[in-house]
């Protein structure tokens, strides 16, 4: 009689079977852009896809982290409309202008840019189906960059299978 397995997965040493897990691969891709600051919004869709394909994975996850406090990762339709409306709801949800401890401990003018990124979060992780990004047809992964002035972003896409 086989093992009842709750917790793990049927082909895992937990339930009892003698066979190794297949290898984990990780296959590595950056993409490094100039963003103008101040919620600027990039299309990273067709970079993601790029690491992606070169991976060579059939099924797996890809996942992207952009580097930094200021800067966040989603999705959303990547036209002008969803782009401003994004722009102003965080506008109001955290306004540039504010009494912020931040500010005033560090003497610096970007501490909504923090709370935005934090709010956001800084990655996205998106299923590899058929070697292709598991993505809706109006879905594109995007970077936001909060900051109050221009920077280099670095964004690490690791393609797990």
């Amino acid at each position: 009689m086989a093992p009842s397995c709750r917790w793990a997965s049927a082909t895992s040493a937990a339930c009892g079977s003698a066979e190794a897990a297949p290898p984990v691969t990780v296959h590595s891709g950056l993409l490094r852009m100039q963003t103008a600051g101040d919620g600027a919004v990039v299309d990273l869709t067709e970079g993601v896809r790029s690491i992606v394909a070169r991976s060579g994975v059939d099924a797996g996850l890809a996942a992207v982290f952009a580097v930094g406090a200021t800067v966040g990762v989603t999705t959303i339709e990547y036209e002008p409309g969803a782009v401003a409306d994004l722009q102003a709801l965080l506008d109001r949800l955290i306004p540039a202008a504010g009494e912020y401890e931040h500010n005033a401990l560090n003497h610096d003018t970007n501490a909504h840019s923090h709370l935005r990124a934090a709010l956001i979060g800084p990655s996205e992780t998106i299923p590899v189906v058929g070697g292709e990004l598991g993505l809706g047809t109006w879905q594109q992964v995007v970077l936001l960059d909060f900051d109050d002035r221009p920077r280099e972003r670095l964004v690490h896409v690791q393609v797990v299978s």
